[in-house]
């Protein structure tokens, strides 16, 4: 069928993006709200929560804008457009997709800052960490051995559940970019009505949401 063909020929860069964006997020994301947790009430945490309500309040598209007209246009780190082709591992395929990887990226940095902050804060409080301290464990030992593994069980389901939410997102950062993926698809198809590409798109998207 051609429809699927040309979905087929259209993921592997909306699937590299987001896997892209996903590499960074959730380290950087983790790590902040780790620190923050760790210094809870105290200025870092205060500054991070911030950043965090500020980055979170604005759409993923202006930070495209900033990023394509400061890093691209001004700086010239990179080019304004996705490059062209089929090599999607190559240097210059991978340079052209970090300014929509980073565009992407913002917003699920605050997500996962936010909410590793709320769960480590509410397991650092938990009786057992009392327990673990009363048992000889230093701090360190109590937080990396027990309230860290308790924490990540929300967590971790939350990773894939902003997966679905990054493909969302995509589809206008993949018109910004010229990103000839399945979320650029999805707009072009919407413009020129075409209700056959619309309907295997929303299916797929739906299908990975299930």
């Amino acid at each position: 069928d051609p429809v699927w063909e040309l979905f087929v020929d259209r993921l592997p860069p909306t699937v590299l993006i987001n896997v892209y964006s996903s590499l960074i997020a959730v380290p950087i994301g983790i790590v902040l709200g780790i620190f923050a947790a760790l210094k809870k009430n105290k200025w870092q945490d205060h500054f991070i929560s911030t950043g965090v309500m500020i980055v979170i309040s604005v759409p993923s598209f202006v930070y495209a804008f900033l990023i394509q007209y400061i890093l691209c246009y001004k700086l010239g780190w990179f080019p304004l457009n996705m490059s062209k082709g089929y090599d999607y591992f190559s240097l210059k395929m991978f340079k052209s997709m970090l300014p929509a990887v980073i565009s992407l990226s913002f917003g699920s940095i605050a997500g996962y800052t936010r909410g590793t902050r709320a769960e480590l804060t509410e397991v650092l409080t938990g009786e057992f960490m009392l327990l673990a301290r009363t048992k000889g464990l230093t701090k360190r030992q109590a937080t990396t051995r027990h309230a860290l593994r308790n924490a990540m069980v929300p967590i971790v389901p939350s990773i894939l559940a902003e997966v679905i939410g990054l493909l969302g997102g995509s589809m206008i950062l993949e018109r910004l970019y010229g990103i000839f993926g399945i979320g650029e698809l999805f707009i072009s198809a919407l413009n020129k009505k075409d209700y056959n590409v619309l309907m295997v798109d929303m299916a797929l998207f739906t299908t990975i949401s299930l």
